[in-house]
């Protein structure tokens, strides 16, 4: 991206928080000061990513840094991959039949008995419109305006049975 694109995101990006910050202010449940609070959370390392940018930028202009550029290239490539997770984040290892949810421990989904091998793995599952409130306009407007891919899910459990 360009500079004038950067600060074009950047700008946008002060707007929503303060959008989200001021919704949250409505709030009448815990949960949903929760999720205002991890959205405002990952706006704000959208910014410190996007100064990080920005800095990379100056110094490649500059020329004071001969690794400015390649570092510069991989915070774009970083950028174009950043998500917010509202939250939870399942990572699931299908080589040892574990998962973890949230970065936590890691739990064996794999158990035997007499009737065969039965693997229970967690799924997530998106969060609906109602259950984001108000929250899930402003999550839509800004993954429109902005590119940023915002995951609304919980975890649910499914029994998947194989012998």
């Amino acid at each position: 991206m360009t500079t004038d694109q950067n600060l074009m995101l950047h700008t946008k990006l002060s707007g929503f928080r303060l959008v989200v910050l001021a919704n949250r202010f409505g709030c009448d449940t815990e949960f949903s000061r929760a999720l205002h609070d991890r959205l405002i959370e990952g706006l704000d390392a959208a910014h410190a990513r996007l100064r990080t940018i920005m800095a990379l930028e100056r110094s490649v202009l500059a020329g004071d840094d001969d690794y400015a550029a390649y570092r510069l290239a991989g915070e774009n490539e970083m950028f174009e991959r950043f998500t917010i997770n509202l939250l939870d984040e399942l990572e699931i290892d299908f080589d040892t039949h574990e998962y973890r949810i949230n970065g936590g421990d890691w739990t064996n989904a794999l158990s035997a008995d007499c009737d065969g091998v039965d693997i229970d793995y967690p799924r997530l599952v998106a969060m609906c419109e109602t259950e984001l409130g108000s929250l899930a306009a402003i999550v839509r407007d800004i993954r429109q305006e902005t590119g940023i891919v915002i995951h609304a899910a919980r975890v649910a459990y499914a029994r998947c049975e194989s012998s």
